[in-house]
């Protein structure tokens, strides 16, 4: 896929300009700066999007990452550091940001595009790049689903206990749907430290 499928109107120019951001579908020479980034994000202390006062251990592997990549109907995109801050630049190997499409079918046959392995460098939060990113992936599922001739459907998981990120979302036309599960306690995505966490389930419908 063309790059410029999700990132129309975007030059990069500066690496810390929000207008400069642009993304390329991730390939498997990507998944150690994947890792790195998705476990700092998320369960280390640093920036605001981190989950470390709720859960412990890693966010995610390698193995998991390599089937989310091979996966054909899963679209991982990444915003890759570059030496000079421009898209035609040569790549440094770290990845500053990231975000997943998966398109689902329902026992109806309704398509739907879930979000999720969305993340931003800390050094780069709260500059509006992660609104970048999170429209871009919006764009692309909406134009994916369109085939339906109706409103695309796009859903996201996220930690309770999270207002702040719960309030990010809500802002960008996400609501609750009221659907969640106990967060699972099997150590493949960490360990929560409290026994009440669950996942709750956003949608907001685009197009």
């Amino acid at each position: 896929m063309n790059e410029n499928n999700i990132n129309q109107g975007h030059t990069k120019t500066d690496r810390f300009d929000k207008e400069s951001v642009f993304l390329r579908e991730a390939t498997l020479d990507d998944i150690s700066a994947l890792e790195k980034l998705l476990n700092c994000c998320y369960r280390e202390t640093a920036g605001w999007t981190n989950e470390a006062d709720l859960i412990g251990g890693i966010r995610t592997t390698s193995a998991e990452l390599a089937a989310v990549i091979n996966d054909p109907n899963h679209y991982y995109f990444v915003y890759p550091k570059t030496i000079t801050g421009n898209r035609d630049g040569e790549e440094t190997g770290e990845i500053l940001g990231c975000i997943a499409v998966d398109i689902k079918t329902d026992a109806d046959s309704n398509k739907k595009a879930y979000i999720g392995m969305f993340a931003v460098h800390p050094i780069l939060q709260g500059q509006g790049v992660g609104n970048v990113i999170l429209q871009a992936a919006e764009t692309f599922a909406d134009r994916h689903l369109q085939s339906q001739n109706q409103p695309s459907r796009l859903t996201m998981s996220i930690l309770s206990h999270r207002p702040e990120l719960l309030a990010y979302y809500e802002r960008r036309g996400y609501k609750l749907n009221g659907n969640k599960m106990p967060f699972p306690n099997d150590g493949n995505n960490g360990e929560p430290k409290r026994e009440d966490l669950e996942l709750l389930e956003l949608e907001k419908m685009v197009g």
